[in-house]
């Protein structure tokens, strides 16, 4: 209900504005449909399900940006004007120089997280790992039946959920994050969060990754355990310093922004001479 009536505000307000930027997708379409103002709607999550195919068929004159290019491989025919990476400020997380004694996993314990593959690596390269992950109810059950005894292991903390101010020291005292996922992750946010700390990534092949690391400088990408096992062992010979600086060159918010506001303009200068925006990187 609070949606429906953000909604209504901003279609009774659209014309004091430029550029109206969506992010409560699919909500809006029908309303969006019928704006006089330029407007663009982020999308966030997964596109694979078959429920969204025909619904992004009705609205293919929507335009949509994506926050990485896999993003947009199950829905090919949606109103795709271009993609633009997820970025952060640069003072929001300190790099860390020197490495910590551990490796971290951050996220959610959940079947397409595969925190079961993290704990595998850790124990095969005998090193500690800290989990800081929150458990959804609906990963509940999940969770018992398949997690819990793996938290046994002597080379495994579990910390929970951490907020926004711990996650500096959680991921800088790490040697490598593990991001072991079993899905087509639409971004990653933790990888970048990572690199912000100067902390290389291991993480398997699947939706952004091979967009977001790079491959043995900011990390390594992997496709089976025992590829990561391999990656990890030697995850020591990669530069923290090049982690940080192609976080800086590639993931900050100035440079999000600034691809945003190209969009904008590009939008604008297009409903101002009567035509449709396609295709813009």
């Amino acid at each position: 209900m609070p949606h429906m009536l953000l909604l209504e505000e901003v279609l009774r307000r659209a014309d004091d504005f430029d550029v109206i930027h969506f992010h409560t997708a699919p909500l809006h379409f029908p309303l969006a449909r019928r704006l006089r103002t330029p407007h663009v709607t982020t999308l966030h999550g997964r596109l694979d399900m078959p429920e969204l195919q025909p619904l992004f068929d009705e609205f293919r004159d929507i335009p949509v940006v994506s926050i990485s290019q896999a993003q947009q491989a199950p829905l090919p025919h949606a109103g795709w004007i271009g993609t633009v990476y997820h970025g952060l400020p640069h003072n929001l997380l300190r790099a860390h120089p020197r490495p910590g004694a551990y490796l971290a996993f951050i996220g959610r314990i959940s079947p397409e997280k595969r925190v079961d593959r993290a704990i595998a690596i850790a124990t095969a390269c005998g090193v500690p790992l800290k989990i800081a992950a929150k458990v959804d109810p609906a990963d509940r059950e999940y969770f018992e039946r398949d997690i819990r005894h793996l938290l046994d292991n002597p080379l495994v903390e579990y910390i929970g959920e951490i907020g926004e101010s711990q996650k500096a020291a959680f991921l800088g005292g790490a040697t490598a994050l593990l991001f072991p996922i079993d899905w087509p992750e639409p971004f990653g946010l933790v990888m970048i969060e990572a690199m912000a700390c100067g902390v290389p990534v291991v993480a398997f092949r699947g939706g952004s990754v091979s967009e977001v690391v790079d491959a043995g400088v900011t990390g390594f990408i992997v496709e089976t355990v025992d590829e990561a096992i391999r990656a990890t062992c030697d995850i020591g010979r990669l530069d923290r310093r090049v982690c940080r600086e192609t976080f800086e060159r590639r993931f900050s918010v100035t440079r999000m922004a600034t691809d945003y506001l190209e969009l904008y303009e590009q939008m604008i200068s297009q409903r101002a001479g009567g035509t449709v925006l396609h295709g813009v990187a």
